[in-house]
């Protein structure tokens, strides 16, 4: 269960008993948590560490780079609106130009990233990749700061398959959504 507390003079939507909807979460103030919906039940978390910071921005610049026309790349905080009790925010996306909407991109991305953190671990290995997945997001990958490491996903016949994976320096080559090189450790490195 969430627990989320109320300053003096702020006010919280009244929550109904059942799953939690779309348009709760967007009646919810803004407390510079993460707030995202995955099959109805809201997940609060915390804003990033730096290195966490460090590896979407490094991404960013990657795949903005590689990022062919019709294509845009997009850091969170953008929902992801997957059906009315699913609304993610991946750390880093790949949509359509055509899919946006001006709130939101209410289709599945052609790649949604997960920078891992201590609290978001388990969610992104485990259930938003599978919801992803069911609603035919062609490729989701992760990318761990404390190994470092990437490990990519693309959707064959409606099933996840891994893309490739890379530990430190190695290199790793992908042709989803477009073709880009990742090399995990470079996208840790301090300036």
């Amino acid at each position: 269960m969430v627990v989320m507390t109320a300053q003096r003079g702020d006010e919280l939507p009244p929550l109904n008993p059942g799953p939690f909807t779309r348009a709760e979460l967007d009646a919810l103030p803004d407390d510079g948590n993460r707030h995202e919906l995955l099959d109805g039940v809201l997940i609060v978390t915390p804003a990033p560490a730096p290195k966490h910071q460090r590896a979407v921005t490094r991404l960013l610049r990657l795949l903005d780079g590689a990022c062919p026309a019709g294509l845009e790349v997009f850091p969170a905080l953008l929902d992801v609106a997957l059906s009315d009790d699913t609304v993610l925010e991946p750390d880093v996306l790949v949509a359509r130009v055509g899919d946006l909407t001006e709130g939101d991109v209410p289709k599945p991305p052609q790649l949604a990233v997960e920078v891992l953190s201590p609290s978001t671990r388990r969610y992104d290995l485990l259930l938003k990749r599978s919801r992803y997945e069911a609603a035919g997001t062609p490729s989701y990958w992760v990318v761990d700061p404390d190994e470092p490491s990437v490990i990519a996903w693309d959707l064959r016949d409606g099933v996840y398959a891994e893309a490739g994976r890379a530990v430190g320096d190695e290199s790793l080559q992908l042709d989803a959504p477009f073709e880009v090189r990742v090399v995990p450790a470079e996208l840790l490195s301090a300036r």
